[in-house]
């Protein structure tokens, strides 16, 4: 049986059909076939109504290719209730989509005309914003957040929810791939560098740099609106370089985190403040690095700091008001499981910072978050056990924050191996059966595959050449330890503390079941010795320096099969090592990712042949993302002080 919505839906098409076959021979064709063949659903304003959306202010229709909106009325949209009106001839469809484009830009007129109005913007305190003239138009709802792929839009730090980074579409290919050319270029200024990754919602591209964000036209690289905030003084570490990675957009509102580790809600239409909430406080500290993630109406943040003796959280704010909804230690209090590696206040100060930000399972309903190194990093006397929970992959409940599981990469680490690595879900047969899965290639060498429904323990894959800090992986996926302990002489250990991979983003690509990332040959000299915590100072006790002679740093693309558990392919990438960009892959069959010389390189996925490369001039210290406009593929990547779009001619 037909449900009696689509049977009234199906019967005002069938009207509009009828009518719109008719014709109309004289006046103003537009405006008269609209009124035929869409005002009785969409209202004659394109208001819309029960019967069809309101054309006029739908931010996914003002954002299509005219186009787009030609194959739509020409075509319908199967399963919607909206058959398609071919019969009226071409001329007429693009007569409608003319006088369409005139609504909806009437509709924006008059809701642009208020005043703006803007808050004092209190820390905690929220406003009204009005839109401003100039605004731009976006309404990110949270199944563009679940997109099943990713294609126009990059909603979010790693694209979607999956982590994998993979483009869905497939214009640019292995055999046109050498006709890439720059498309435009936006300059920003401020300070660090750029790791930034771009978001991309209907044709606007979100940037940040430090402490500011941009919104920026995705076809042109024109400034929309320009959101100023000055560098925080007195931060010490990581935090002092004022490194941003990127936004969250949900609704008409975007999210970013500060140096000094505020969660700020902009409107994402005008950039307009509308609240400011300070998130780590009472150790100065405390800093942030990260994007927000977004999971139904919180925004989830960490922070950085796990080198300067700060205690790791992650913590879930209410997108509206900005209200905290709970938070996550990831350094148990006393009394709590694992308390005993933290005697004393050390637990205050025992690292295990989240400072890249997690993915998320929607059928599962668990966020998946990576915790860094325990604090002090190479003084391991003071904090006996495990060092429950730094260094591990906490699963976790969005809606309460609850833990559902965790898995400890370096339990009682003594490098500086960071987890953060992004724990990428990969739904696919493992030894033969469905699974769903998380592959991760972690800083300590090792690529891992655990079950993401119950954290249990698959499989690892040494990927580091000269790793000697462990004699390998045991049947529960702890490591076998070379008992390499840092001392005041001083101790090599391999990989160095660099790591065998860092922050920077993996890719997986599910046309080739295979998993890419970056990877690092070094070997670090590192030295321990008992100091006491300070307060604007790092907990490193003591460091890690060069070994002697000559130094290997050597960088590589890899290509680890799912199929086989085997690399099917390691790309050593020439030049001196410094980039540390990230990787993405494409339907189209290529892996796209910043390269040792710096350049925007592009590999075949399945041979790791190299097939074109861009001269950037600057190193890139960012992973590359991709887009859609009227079906053109896009290419955006930040380097030095610039974001660069690339696509075809």
């Amino acid at each position: 049986m037909i449900p009696v919505r689509l049977l009234r839906v199906a019967a005002c098409w069938c009207v509009v059909v009828c009518a719109g076959v008719r014709g109309v021979a004289q006046g103003d064709v537009g405006s008269q076939q609209y009124a035929a063949t869409c005002a009785r659903c969409h209202a004659a304003d394109g208001s819309g109504s029960l019967k069809g959306p309101a054309i006029a202010t739908l931010p996914k229709t003002i954002a299509r290719s005219d186009e787009e909106l030609m194959r739509i009325v020409r075509d319908g949209v199967p399963g919607k209730g909206m058959p398609g009106v071919e019969a009226i001839g071409d001329e007429n469809i693009a007569a409608v989509v003319r006088y369409l484009r005139t609504l909806q830009a009437s509709a924006h007129k008059d809701s642009v005309g208020a005043k703006s109005q803007v808050s004092d913007a209190r820390p905690g305190a929220p406003s009204s914003v009005a839109v401003a003239p100039g605004a731009v138009v976006v309404d990110v709802q949270q199944s563009d957040l679940n997109q099943k792929e990713v294609r126009e839009n990059w909603v979010s730090y790693n694209g979607d929810y999956s982590g994998r980074r993979y483009s869905a579409m497939d214009e640019v290919t292995p055999a046109n791939v050498a006709r890439l050319a720059v498309k435009w270029r936006f300059h920003t200024q401020g300070a660090g560098v750029m790791e930034v990754t771009p978001v991309v919602v209907t044709g606007v591209m979100f940037v940040t740099r430090s402490n500011d964000a941009w919104a920026v036209d995705a076809r042109t690289g024109k400034v929309l609106w320009h959101h100023a905030r000055k560098v925080t003084d007195g931060l010490i570490d990581d935090a002092s370089g004022h490194i941003n990675r990127g936004v969250a957009v949900l609704g008409t509102r975007l999210y970013m985190e500060t140096d000094n580790a505020h969660l700020l809600c902009l409107d994402a239409r005008t950039g307009e403040q509308i609240w400011d909430v300070p998130y780590a406080t009472g150790n100065k500290n405390y800093g942030a690095t990260s994007a927000p993630l977004i999971v139904k109406d919180k925004v989830l943040v960490g922070t950085s700091g796990g080198d300067d003796g700060v205690r790791g959280f992650v913590a879930a704010y209410d997108a509206k008001t900005g209200k905290e909804a709970w938070r996550f230690w990831t350094i148990p209090a006393p009394g709590e499981k694992g308390a005993e590696s933290w005697p004393g206040y050390l637990y205050l100060h025992g690292g295990g910072t989240t400072w890249m930000p997690g993915t998320y399972d929607a059928e599962l309903n668990t966020i998946y978050w990576g915790t860094s190194n325990p604090s002090p990093d190479f003084d391991g006397s003071v904090r006996p056990g495990d060092d429950l929970y730094t260094s591990a992959l906490l699963a976790l409940d969005p809606d309460t924050g609850k833990l559902k599981w965790y898995f400890q990469f370096n339990p009682h680490d003594l490098y500086d191996f960071d987890s953060v690595q992004t724990p990428v879900l990969v739904d696919a047969a493992f030894k033969g059966w469905p699974r769903k899965l998380i592959v991760t290639a972690n800083r300590n060498g090792f690529i891992y595959i655990l079950d993401r429904t119950t954290g249990e323990y698959l499989a690892a894959k040494q990927f580091s050449a000269n790793e000697n800090w462990a004699k390998g992986i045991d049947e529960t996926g702890r490591p076998i330890s070379n008992g390499l302990v840092p001392n005041e002489k001083g101790v090599l250990v391999c990989p160095g503390y660099s790591g065998a991979t860092n922050w920077y983003s993996p890719s997986y690509d599910p046309a080739t079941n295979m998993f890419y990332f970056r990877a690092l040959e070094s070997c670090s000299v590192f030295r321990g010795k008992t100091e006491p915590f300070v307060e604007g100072n790092g907990y490193y006790s003591t460091g890690a320096d060069w070994p002697k002679g000559n130094v290997q740093y050597d960088g590589s693309i890899n290509a680890f099969d799912m199929n086989t558990l085997e690399f099917a392919w390691r790309d050593k990438l020439d030049g001196d090592g410094s980039a540390v960009a990230g990787v993405m892959s494409t339907a189209g069959g290529l892996v796209a990712f910043g390269n040792d010389d710096k350049g925007f390189e592009m590999d075949d996925a399945r041979t790791g042949k190299k097939l074109w490369a861009f001269g950037l001039g600057e190193d890139m210290h960012a992973s590359p993302m991709a887009y859609g406009l009227a079906g053109r593929q896009y290419f955006a990547v930040a380097a030095g002080d610039d974001v660069i779009a690339f696509g075809l001619p």
